[in-house]
């Protein structure tokens, strides 16, 4: 169960992490639209897990490559950003957030 503290933290990580994607998103994925849907915080602080949502779905593993090689130089500018509110800036790693594809397959079965 998350405290109150990693859930304030993760929401602080998630509009951050968002800022820093529109404004420089399209460098580490070239006409695609990266919006971020949900950051997990470990209990510590030192670890977020950050779920990305992609459109246009296609290439999806190639995105998630280039976020992972481009990881180090984004936890730079987070760190950036946060620095007065937070003493250690969490090392991050980017899943792909697959709820919708879920979703849209449940909705399928169900409607068949």
């Amino acid at each position: 169960m998350e405290t109150t503290r990693q859930k304030k933290v993760s929401r602080l990580i998630q509009k951050e992490l968002a800022d820093i994607f529109l404004k420089k998103g399209n460098e580490i994925a070239h006409g695609k639209l990266v919006s971020i849907t949900r950051v997990r915080v470990s209990p510590d602080l030192s670890f977020a897990k950050v779920y990305l949502s992609i459109f246009p779905p296609t290439n999806q593993a190639e995105i998630l490559t280039s976020m992972q090689e481009h990881a180090s130089k984004i936890r730079f500018e987070l760190g950036q950003k946060i620095r007065t509110q937070l003493r250690i800036v969490p090392d991050i790693v980017f899943h792909i957030d697959d709820s919708l594809d879920y979703i849209d397959n449940i909705d399928k079965l169900l409607k068949s």
